[in-house]
């Protein structure tokens, strides 16, 4: 694994440009460029606001940002893993001349996310000061980079594992989108996790490992505290489980996807 990896990092030129190339093409000639990026999370937290607010009998100074944190956590999920079905389509070209690692062109659709996923949340931070200042910057600071960087091993492995899939089984975009579709109401995105727990609904969040990642993301950066250890070891137990699934299909499948293509 270590002498794969650090092939993939001798071809960091190569996969960078694959990004920019990505970006550039995306926003040429539009005229908010990467403000498109947020229009998406600020659109559907404004329309959540309005209609959820009163509902839920929550403040605006704590849903909005509770919200939008949750948009751009579920937004980073969905483009890494329907941009993960398509990468080794429109890799194709660059598979059959260069012998680099196929996990680049996972890798190029997660980067890609994870560039949106950054700016959304800086975002986050924004509304979060705006509306209700900010007084644990060292919760902040300690825990946002390992929970980046669970993401970024989460959205990596998935996208590696729906590219291999995509390649075998073209219904499986269709399928993906479904159940991201279902996985999204059993997400406390739009709404807290205790509603489900008051309801006696709460298996719905312990059994879903989405629900501990947006609870350490969301902990340090809207309540300033620490989240809790069960929470930090379900996201750990889940990136472990899929980066080993993931790395199981690159050693059965690599050599062989090219006949697939």
């Amino acid at each position: 694994m270590s002498n794969y990896l650090a092939a993939i990092w001798k071809c960091r030129y190569f996969w960078l440009a694959m990004v920019r190339m990505d970006l550039r093409t995306r926003y040429r000639r539009s005229v908010l460029g990467i403000g498109w990026s947020l229009l998406q999370p600020i659109a559907m937290t404004a329309v959540m606001c309005t209609v959820f607010c009163t509902l839920f009998n929550e403040t605006l100074a704590d849903y909005a940002p509770s919200l939008m944190a949750g948009f751009c956590f579920w937004n980073f999920i969905t483009t890494a893993t329907s941009q993960g079905c398509s990468c080794l389509f429109q890799g194709e070209k660059y598979i059959r001349q260069y012998p680099a690692p196929i996990a680049i062109y996972p890798l190029r659709a997660v980067l890609g996310a994870s560039f949106h996923f950054l700016i959304a949340l800086s975002l986050v931070l924004m509304l979060r000061i705006v509306m209700k200042g900010f007084d644990n910057i060292p919760a902040l600071l300690i825990h946002l980079v390992p929970t980046l960087f669970l993401l970024f091993v989460l959205g990596w492995s998935l996208a590696i594992l729906v590219s291999f899939a995509t390649v075998y089984f073209p219904d499986t975009q269709n399928i993906t989108e479904v159940g991201l579709q279902i996985l999204f109401y059993a997400t406390p995105i739009i709404y807290k996790p205790q509603m489900l727990i008051d309801k006696g609904l709460g298996w719905v969040v312990y059994l879903n490992p989405l629900a501990a990642y947006l609870q350490i993301l969301r902990d340090p950066i809207l309540y300033g505290v620490s989240p809790p250890v069960q929470a930090y070891l379900m996201a750990i137990l889940t990136a472990i489980v899929f980066a080993g699934m993931a790395a199981a299909t690159l050693l059965q499948l690599q050599r062989k996807i090219i006949f697939q293509l």
